[in-house]
């Protein structure tokens, strides 16, 4: 990163915690956030151009709106894998796939994100939403070495995350407060998210800045060299 540019914040709080909390929060996640985040991330599910028959990794599923969307667009043809580490939330994405007649379609497993249990040059296209800004900084890169690990050449990344920009908003500000004196429930921050992902060694395809409540956000689309 350039010395010019802000520091990114840590995240303090443990994964065990990260995991306790989103179980608690599993059953009720979609009222809380669940009407301002999906068209966003549905936007950023559009830049893949997912096509039949390919196969799909989702990082950090939640409750598996995305997961539902994909299945639908690579249909039965296609595989579609989402990976969460919160087993509530795989509860919520199991009941919601049921519903839509498409459980058999999708692969749910709880694990690390920094440690995918999936072979090399698996997946035509990889998927994650508000997910990396939960990782620690130094963890971040190991993140992104993954998904490029388990996609196949010119295989297609799609990144939605909140955006460290060089000048923060007051708004900015007050969450980044909130982050650092209370880790457990504002467990994410702004990261910069282009430069992440190119210096992971993808080439970038799209880079679209947005607000998220009132937050910077950036869809950022790449290609595995």
């Amino acid at each position: 990163m350039s010395k010019e540019q802000p520091e990114i914040l840590r995240v303090k709080r443990s994964k065990t915690d990260a995991q306790k909390s989103y179980d608690r929060l599993s059953g009720f996640y979609d009222l809380l956030s669940g009407g301002f985040e999906n068209r966003f991330k549905l936007i950023a599910l559009d830049k893949l151009g997912i096509q039949p028959g390919e196969t799909v990794l989702e990082v950090g599923f939640g409750t598996g709106y995305c997961l539902e969307k994909i299945a639908q667009q690579t249909g039965v043809q296609g595989r579609v894998v989402g990976i969460d580490l919160s087993t509530g939330m795989q509860k919520m994405a199991n009941r919601r796939l049921a519903r839509a007649g498409l459980e058999k379609q999708v692969e749910l497993y709880y694990g690390d994100a920094a440690q995918l249990p999936f072979e090399d040059r698996s997946f035509d296209a990889v998927f994650s939403s508000f997910c990396l800004e939960l990782f620690d900084t130094p963890e971040i890169p190991s993140v992104l070495a993954e998904m490029k690990r388990v996609l196949k050449p010119g295989g297609r990344l799609s990144i939605l995350s909140m955006s460290k920009e060089k000048k923060a908003s007051l708004m900015v500000k007050l969450y980044e407060w909130s982050h650092e004196c209370f880790p457990k429930f504002a467990d994410c921050r702004p990261i910069f998210v282009k430069e992440s992902v190119t210096e992971a060694g993808f080439e970038i395809v799209d880079d679209e800045k947005m607000n998220v409540a009132g937050l910077p956000a950036r869809i950022v689309l790449a290609r595995k060299a």
